[in-house]
């Protein structure tokens, strides 16, 4: 049945129902949209966005992003190119610095506008973090639509993919090895691999410190003013214009009451698989049922009195600040979580949206968003430890907490279902063939049901592109009608 706030939601007239409004279920609704298809969605939630909310959680006159604050993949996707958001209200805030990294010198690593600007910061790293880094920086927006898609598919640019392809394959550790020989620059590489909630032993960890690096200079690491929920609204602003509609309030708890030809999920694999068990086949539900789920997240977010008294200058400059030290003290601590274990210190990533956005909180006021990774489903309180990891590269910073809101595990799985034991990634059980192996990894074995989540390619990210795939897969399969890009 459908559960609507209290109200029973009865069968309409639409050729397609996206469930789930978080980026990737408001871009599919687009695309269907846009090709003439009447489509609705259904979210559980009272306020739409997914991971893509703002929320008063500390004090009055405070926004805080409840899931996702950083956006390079939004400014870089491909999809989101082709809509006119800023005429729907979005716009972004570019800090100077997306990325800095401090360690225990008081310096820091950082990830600035420019490439030879970075470089020279790298010092006797810089000439290897050029050869590295700046092909894919300068070719990163048109190799855009080949790295956001299936792993299945024509490239638009082969040669390109395949020079990327070769170092993406590598572990994180073994590219910085091989590349990198200070300190800095190592550091600077495994907080930007650490994005992709594995060990940075595992292959393909390189690819996640590739890519987020050359979009630093590509496109910036962008926050959306007045926070994150300003892009779910862009979208439901874009969607509403070509005649689709959003719900929110609706919980979707079997099919039975939707008439419509296309149900795509913007869901969790074990959401799809019990909402739609009776048309599943229990060969495919059990393959579902399988689907490893990511480490969880801790998250804080704080209403500070003024900023963070980093000592290196570059985190007072960065919208982001990678804290964990060294290379080796985040490989310890992402291998620690891979065994479910908490480390005593964790790889922290900060965000720091006031020094940029100053619709975030009162005149001379600041947030701060932070949180580290821990195991799914875990329990543990671990506010002293991400808070000392700060404090131990900026002294006084608990003397500037006013307030904080705690988000473990449980809490993060409340705001969002698909969150299930805090994991924010869309799973990891496999980087490329999403949530099962298959040629189409959108369509499911059931006539009309598909998947558009972070559990299907490319996965995680605010960047629309699987609910883009997956509508173009309805359109090929279901609705009969020519896709539009």
């Amino acid at each position: 049945m459908l559960q609507a706030m209290g109200q029973r939601h009865t069968r309409g007239n639409d050729d397609a129902v996206v469930v789930g409004s978080g980026p990737n279920g408001l871009a599919a609704a687009i695309v269907l949209a846009r090709a003439g298809v009447r489509v609705r969605v259904l979210e559980a939630e009272p306020t739409i966005g997914g991971g893509t909310r703002t929320a008063a959680l500390t004090e009055p006159g405070y926004r805080h992003d409840v899931c996702s604050a950083v956006h390079p993949f939004a400014v870089l996707s491909p999809f989101f190119a082709t809509l006119p958001l800023a005429e729907h209200g979005l716009r972004w805030a570019q800090p100077p610095i997306a990325v800095a990294h401090p360690l225990d010198d008081g310096g820091a690593g950082a990830l600035f506008a420019s490439v030879d600007e970075t470089a020279r910061a790298l010092g006797g790293d810089g000439a290897a973090y050029r050869i590295v880094i700046r092909p894919l920086a300068r070719d990163l927006r048109a190799l855009a639509g080949d790295v956001l898609a299936p792993v299945l598919h024509v490239p638009r640019h082969p040669l390109k993919l395949a020079r990327f392809g070769l170092r993406a394959a590598l572990s994180a550790r073994m590219l910085a090895r091989g590349a990198f020989e200070g300190a800095r620059a190592r550091a600077l590489f495994a907080g930007l691999a650490a994005h992709s909630f594995l060990p940075l032993d595992a292959p393909f960890t390189a690819s996640f410190a590739l890519l987020l690096a050359a979009s630093a200079h590509a496109c910036g690491w962008p926050f959306a003013r007045g926070g994150s929920q300003r892009i779910a609204e862009a979208l439901v602003s874009v969607l509403r214009t070509h005649g689709g509609e959003v719900t929110g309030g609706v919980r979707v708890r079997d099919l039975d009451s939707l008439a419509a030809r296309a149900v795509l999920f913007d869901t969790s694999p074990a959401i799809l698989e019990q909402v739609a068990a009776a048309r599943l086949p229990e060969r495919y539900r059990a393959r579902l049922r399988r689907w490893e789920r990511g480490p969880g997240a801790f998250k804080i977010d704080y209403a500070l009195r003024a900023p963070v008294p980093w000592r290196a200058e570059e985190c007072r400059r960065a919208g982001t600040v990678h804290v964990g030290g060294t290379f080796e003290e985040i490989a310890a601590a992402e291998a620690a979580v891979t065994r479910g274990e908490h480390p005593e210190r964790p790889f922290v990533l900060v965000a720091q949206p006031s020094l940029f956005d100053d619709t975030r909180a009162p005149p001379e006021r600041h947030t701060l968003w932070a949180y580290c990774h821990v195991p799914n489903g875990s329990t543990l309180d671990m506010r002293e430890a991400i808070e000392a990891q700060i404090e131990r590269f900026a002294p006084g910073f608990r003397d500037v907490v006013l307030a904080r809101a705690v988000l473990g595990p449980r809490e993060l799985e409340a705001h969002d279902a698909n969150f299930a034991g805090g994991d924010i990634s869309g799973g990891l059980g496999s980087l490329f063939f999403r949530p099962v192996p298959a040629c189409d990894p959108y369509s499911t074995p059931a006539r009309g049901i598909y998947l558009c989540s972070s559990s299907t390619p490319p996965g995680a990210g605010v960047h629309g592109m699987c609910g883009y795939h997956a509508a173009r897969s309805a359109l090929r399969r279901e609705l009969r009608a020519p896709p539009r890009t």
